[in-house]
């Protein structure tokens, strides 16, 4: 483990440049860590903003509120 603490930026160096492909961490000669490499993350596509338009009849504000009070009565269990 002290070993590890002294050398920590070698040892994250050599896993970085593939020297090693993993280190073991080990204290009082009982491995307890091991540190490998994060495996690349895969890219995403794009995200296309507004990709549900038109899929969705357009509505105002109020049509969108309209139904709050009965929302919450059936959140509270008020529902008829």
């Amino acid at each position: 483990m002290l070993e590890a603490k002294t050398h920590l930026s070698r040892l994250v160096e050599a896993i970085e440049n593939g020297s090693e492909k993993e280190v073991i961490i080990a204290r009082n000669g009982k491995p307890v860590a091991r540190l490998v490499p994060i495996e690349a993350q895969p890219t995403r596509g794009k995200r296309r903003l507004g990709a549900l338009a038109g899929k969705y009849p357009d509505m105002t504000l109020e049509q969108f509120n309209a139904d709050d009070e009965l929302i919450a009565r059936m959140f509270n269990g008020d529902a008829e």
